[in-house]
């Protein structure tokens, strides 16, 4: 069966969510205790302008961050098909707290931006494994959105705790703010090491490109991967959708201080983001899980682009918090099906790769959006919202199958041809295959 069209017989979301396998609920523990101390992204800028470097250097080592963010995503999604889930998340764990722990001693701006940049990589290199160990433990569609829907639940919620504890932190020693962060990112690892285990995967992913006629050196290239034309068009998507939904960090807050409204407001419109996301998303997930995740992804970046857009028309209170409704509803529509629907476009054996490459366009949408939106903010407002509510629309198309490609098939044997990455059929090679777990977001 395709992944594309969701089993009406599977039981209810909430019964599918309490019987997921321990090992996703031990995952999103570590998230969740991660997530508690990712401080650094958050005060870096605050840290480095205390210590009397100016606005501008700041922005130079956050930028290295950002580039670390999309080489470690590539590069763990690598890792995760090479070298296994279980120690790729290890492996950035401990790099992390350790390259975290040693920032407060840097005394020049080159060495900040160096280590910062390799802490930006080695931070995202546990995101492909995690998404693919969530893969790799389910077995049915409706299992991997329920899978990923409690990681990303468990994401927020560590997200929203570090917030106010690295605040306190903060305000007492920004050493202990960076300590503090190294110790959640080597918890984060010792869990995996302690309590995790790598799935055994073998066969073809359950609607994903089929890859048996392929060189083991084939399966392990970034090169085979981008050969699947459906993968290319949701990475394009992927990086449209997160340019868009940054603008809630540029073109929104912009606007709420040109309407004459405080920097408080802005914050409480983005804590009412954050509250309907922590309290809405895994309700959310429930109701969209029956439908088809194509259709699930473009409704979700239609609203989100439509919602940003309308801020533009919006001068107060009421009316804005009303924009952030819609294109928070369109982020939980998006993001509770992302990760598990490109699980479902993944051959087995380069689960990683796929997550990985989501992760760098996922990564690369948020760095370069704000440099975009500022640029079409300074030039004309109208101009951003107009661009914001065109580039909605062209993410959401990109969500729905293309023309040019065949529907996908379930698994080899299933019609007697085999899908290749590119779209394109092939003879059968008189291999047997079956769906195994990990076939299926995204999200990002």
């Amino acid at each position: 069966m395709s992944t594309e069209q969701p089993d009406v017989s599977d039981p209810p979301f909430r019964e599918t969510v309490r019987e997921l396998p321990a090992r996703v609920w031990i995952v999103s523990l570590g998230i969740l205790v991660n997530r508690c101390g990712n401080f650094l992204p958050v005060f870096i800028v605050l840290y480095l302008t205390s210590q009397g470097y100016s606005p501008g250097a700041a922005g130079l080592v956050l930028g290295s961050a950002g580039l670390g963010n999309v080489l470690g995503s590539a590069l763990g999604g690598y890792l995760a098909d090479q070298l296994g889930r279980r120690w790729t998340i290890a492996l950035s764990g401990g790099t992390t707290a350790a390259l975290t722990a040693v920032i407060p001693m840097l005394d020049t701006l080159a060495l900040n931006i160096i280590v910062v940049g390799l802490v930006g990589a080695a931070s995202q290199l546990y995101r492909p494994a995690a998404a693919a160990l969530l893969t790799d433990s389910v077995t049915t569609n409706q299992q991997r959105v329920a899978a990923f829907a409690v990681f990303r639940f468990a994401m927020n919620l560590g997200a929203a705790a570090g917030g106010f504890l690295g605040g306190w932190l903060a305000a007492n020693s920004y050493t202990e703010l960076f300590l503090g962060n190294a110790a959640a990112c080597l918890l984060f690892g010792v869990i995996a090491v302690l309590l995790l285990r790598d799935v055994p995967r073998g066969g073809s992913g359950e609607g994903g490109a089929d890859t048996s006629g392929a060189t083991e050196q084939e399966q392990g290239s970034y090169r085979l991967a981008l050969a699947d034309r459906r993968l290319r068009r949701f990475l394009l998507m992927t990086v449209i959708a997160e340019l868009v939904y940054i603008q809630s960090t540029v073109g929104l807050p912009l606007h709420v201080t040109a309407s004459g409204l405080s920097e408080a407001d802005f914050g409480l419109l983005i804590g009412l983001n954050g509250l309907l996301v922590l309290v809405c998303e895994l309700p959310i997930a429930g109701l969209v899980v029956k439908r088809r995740a194509a259709y699930v992804l473009a409704w979700g970046n239609l609203a989100t682009g439509v919602g940003l857009a309308l801020t533009g028309f919006a001068t107060d209170m009421i009316w804005l918090a009303a924009t952030v409704v819609l294109w928070s509803l369109g982020e939980m529509m998006y993001s509770s099906v992302a990760n598990a629907h490109l699980a479902g476009l993944s051959p087995s054996g380069m689960v990683g790769r796929y997550q990985g490459l989501y992760g760098a366009a996922f990564t690369l949408g948020t760095g370069v959006g704000p440099l975009i939106g500022a640029a079409i903010y300074a030039y004309n407002e109208w101009a951003l919202w107009a661009a914001i509510g065109v580039a909605g629309v062209i993410s959401a198309q990109l969500c729905l199958p293309s023309r040019r490609a065949p529907a996908p098939v379930a698994a080899e044997g299933d019609d007697g041809e085999s899908r290749q990455p590119d779209g394109e059929s092939r003879q059968p090679s008189g291999k047997t295959g079956k769906p195994v777990s990990g076939a299926d977001e995204a999200s990002a």
